[in-house]
């Protein structure tokens, strides 16, 4: 994990500055440019994931894949946010074997969707999923590219409980701890795995 964790960050790029003064920003886009560093990436979560007891699944990872007829509640679901969580999350989907469902911005969605609205520091936005995304019960990870305050995975998280699903994790690949996001998400009962902690 180490090794991962090391090659992972070596690959982010900090922009200072930006997306307004006094926010250094960290750009994942060099990490999946890199195909070694997105590999080590994709390997992370594999490591960690495989031996998880939430997801017993993930256990056969390598193993041959059926194409007959098989029980969608038993097989987990990858979530990834909008939208640099569809990058990693739609990557770690296909190497294991899973599915992938999006959460978009409000207005994005052709079908019916269930919506929530949550409160930012100056007003507020909305996340949507498609209501036929998940079947009752079914276990879903949670996934996006950074953590900071949380507000967006926590929207994701009730949005998810609202269609059904029973969230075994959350993980990223860079947490920002300071911002606090990890603590309140942890703090509302789920676990979270991060590759890179600034």
């Amino acid at each position: 994990m180490s090794n991962a964790s090391d090659l992972v960050r070596s690959k982010i790029r900090e922009i200072p500055d930006f997306p307004k003064p006094g926010i250094l920003f960290r750009d994942i886009t060099p990490v999946w440019k890199d195909r070694l560093a997105f590999e080590a990436c994709l390997q992370a979560f594999i490591d960690h994931y495989s031996h998880y007891s939430k997801m017993p699944w993930l256990s056969s990872l390598g193993a041959p894949r059926s194409s007959g007829a098989h029980d969608s509640k038993k097989h987990g679901l990858i979530a990834g946010i909008e939208s640099r969580g569809f990058v990693i999350g739609s990557a770690f989907a296909a190497r294991s074997g899973m599915g992938f469902v999006p959460i978009r911005k409000k207005g994005k969605l052709p079908a019916e969707v269930e919506s929530h609205e949550y409160q930012l520091e100056y007003g507020s936005d909305c996340v949507e999923i498609h209501r036929d995304s998940v079947e009752p019960g079914q276990r879903v990870l949670l996934m996006d590219d950074l953590l900071a305050t949380g507000g967006t995975m926590l929207a994701s998280i009730e949005l998810l409980k609202r269609i059904g699903a029973h969230i075994v994790g959350c993980a990223v690949v860079i947490d920002l701890p300071a911002l606090g996001g990890r603590k309140k998400i942890e703090g509302a009962g789920y676990e979270v795995f991060s590759i890179v902690d600034y």
